[in-house]
């Protein structure tokens, strides 16, 4: 295959960035994108040019490190597909791909197409966990749960944490991402005693990270590589609203008091 790169390249965040073509001709249609790139990077560094920076890790679909919007669409053409996992044989000979980084005021450009998305750890750290002590590991069916919730949880804590719902969304919201970390924990008996609070506190930071409101576009649902439902959000709304309603006083949690 003969194909045509625009890639978003910039030196720094304090730095302007521009589109630089690049032409990548002989790329085997059974790589994967970030094969290509790899192949793109060796043919640069051989002229004496700088590689283009991208995030990667497992290469597996698992990480979520892949962040790439690829032609205007997230992680690419695929649906439930990340960027390592996307082949080359999904693009045909002689086509032009536009490579850019997310792009939403929360994640920052690092360089090219890397950027920072510690502002998703912050938002863990708000809330998404369980602090009660519940000693050594239980056996699997020590604690009964109807399947229904088992799945439930299990539905949502697929979520990667890629981001591509934040890049996917016309107001950056991180609402998908927030509420598959809430509802995984809430659905399940070891998640209730901070359940609201949880909501109430992760809400709070994802709005303080500077991410925009959902409108519910559908959007992230749609480019989630994992499937992710937009019903976590209204499952996140309903925590959040019934926490508020009860006062929840989440500084005390926190130890912010």
């Amino acid at each position: 295959m003969h194909l045509t790169l625009h890639v978003w390249r910039q030196a720094s965040p304090d730095q302007p960035g521009r589109l630089v073509e690049y032409p990548a001709p002989d790329i085997s249609p059974d790589m994967s994108f970030l094969e290509m790139l790899d192949v793109v990077n060796e043919r640069l560094i051989e002229r004496g040019e700088e590689p283009v920076a991208f995030d990667h890790d497992c290469r597996e679909g698992i990480c979520g490190s892949c962040g790439l919007m690829i032609n205007g669409s997230a992680h690419g053409p695929m649906k439930l597909t990340t960027a390592c996992q996307l082949h080359m044989r999904s693009f045909k000979d002689g086509d032009a791909i536009w490579i850019e980084p997310w792009r939403a005021k929360a994640f920052p450009v690092v360089k090219d197409l890397v950027v920072d998305r510690s502002a998703f750890d912050r938002i863990i750290q708000a809330g998404g966990y369980i602090s009660a002590a519940t000693g050594t590991p239980q056996d699997a069916n020590a604690l009964p749960i109807p399947k229904g919730d088992a799945d439930w949880a299990m539905d949502n804590a697929a979520c990667i944490g890629c981001g591509a719902c934040v890049a996917a969304c016309p107001n950056a919201s991180a609402s998908l991402f927030t509420a598959a970390k809430v509802t995984h924990l809430g659905a399940l008996p070891q998640g209730q005693p901070e359940r609201e609070r949880r909501a109430l506190a992760m809400v709070a930071q994802m709005d303080e990270e500077g991410f925009g409101g959902c409108t519910l576009h559908g959007e992230c649902q749609e480019a989630c590589p994992k499937g992710i439902s937009i019903d976590a959000i209204m499952q996140l709304n309903r925590d959040f609203i019934r926490a508020s309603a009860t006062k929840v006083d989440v500084a005390e949690w926190t130890g912010a008091a």
